[in-house]
């Protein structure tokens, strides 16, 4: 049996680390503005749950990301295949992540892939080549999560 999955991820600031990895990974921010108008009418969400961000709404402390070409439900766009889902804690990030996502760039663009994710607000910390059995880049993401790039 094929389950569906998101990987939830703990953040400080989750509309920041959403638009970082949509734009990291070519995946789209979802936008719940059409599901939390349709709460809010029906009175089942409370407007201190909500805040607005360039001009969609969203649910405070909460913004996920999915693949473009997944499938989504129209109704709420939240993803049904490929995504990410981002929630505010209130402590930072303190150890070594135990997951990571590795991004993987064109064959023979390393270089360019590391270039452009450092442009999005990655900060480098190492190059790893262990010849035949890889060669990668480890960064950390805006809030010092680490990841990989080949």
């Amino acid at each position: 049996m094929v389950r569906g999955w998101k990987l939830v991820i703990d953040s400080v600031d989750a509309r920041r680390q959403a638009e970082f990895w949509a734009a990291a990974l070519g995946y789209q921010v979802e936008d719940q503005t059409s599901l939390i108008q349709g709460l809010r009418a029906a009175g089942q969400l409370p407007a201190e749950a909500v805040v607005e961000h360039d001009g969609r709404l969203a649910f405070r402390g909460f913004a996920a990301v999915r693949h473009p070409d997944d499938p989504f439900d129209e109704a709420s766009d939240v993803g049904l295949g490929r995504r990410l889902l981002f929630q505010e804690v209130p402590e930072r990030k303190t150890v070594k992540n135990r997951l990571h996502v590795d991004v993987h760039g064109e064959a023979g663009q390393l270089a360019e892939t590391v270039a452009s994710l450092r442009e999005l607000g990655a900060t480098w910390v190492r190059e790893e080549n262990h010849g035949p059995a890889g060669h990668w880049h480890v960064l950390l993401d805006p809030e010092g999560n680490e990841f990989c790039a080949s």
